[in-house]
């Protein structure tokens, strides 16, 4: 049995959430996603994430790192080195890519392999014109000066 959300009431009744809703609309068809490499994603602080990659075999140079707009792109591609007959093939070598939609204002801070696992640490990094600030409340008491018109001309 499937469950799908019917979001157009939504759009109907909201302006600029348009994006939200179709990334809820697009998450429900990718149900039968290939699970290839596992991987793991950490918040680790208010503004900040890990995403954890297990990438066993792979070496530096296999591996594509890209950032478009909202999306991170992780791909990996491996030579397919023939070096003699397989009886169990059992280490997954085969190249992969792997799509992750990105908040607003969130970028990669910095990518590194270490023991077949690949961490890409990631930020948000709201603006500052976007971020709370503190609006003085002044005295209603002070009155400035009412602005006045010029007068006309005299013609001589």
């Amino acid at each position: 049995m499937r469950n799908e959300f019917d979001f157009a009431p939504f759009y109907r009744s909201s302006i600029g959430f348009d994006r939200v809703l179709n990334l809820l609309n697009n998450s429900q068809r990718l149900q039968a996603v290939d699970a290839w490499p596992p991987y793991d994603i950490v918040k680790s602080g208010d503004n900040d994430y890990l995403i954890t990659m297990a990438v066993a075999g792979f070496a530096e140079a296999d591996l594509d790192i890209t950032q478009e707009r909202n999306v991170l792109v992780v791909k990996g591609r491996k030579e397919d080195a023939s070096e003699g007959e397989y009886l169990h093939r059992g280490i997954a070598g085969r190249s992969f890519e792997r799509k992750f939609e990105l908040a607003d204002h969130v970028r990669v801070e910095q990518a590194y392999l270490k023991n077949g696992l690949l961490n890409v640490e990631l930020r948000r990094e709201i603006p500052e014109a976007m971020k709370p600030r503190k609006i003085a409340i002044g005295n209603s008491t002070e009155t400035q000066a009412p602005l006045q018109i010029a007068a006309e001309k005299k013609v001589a």
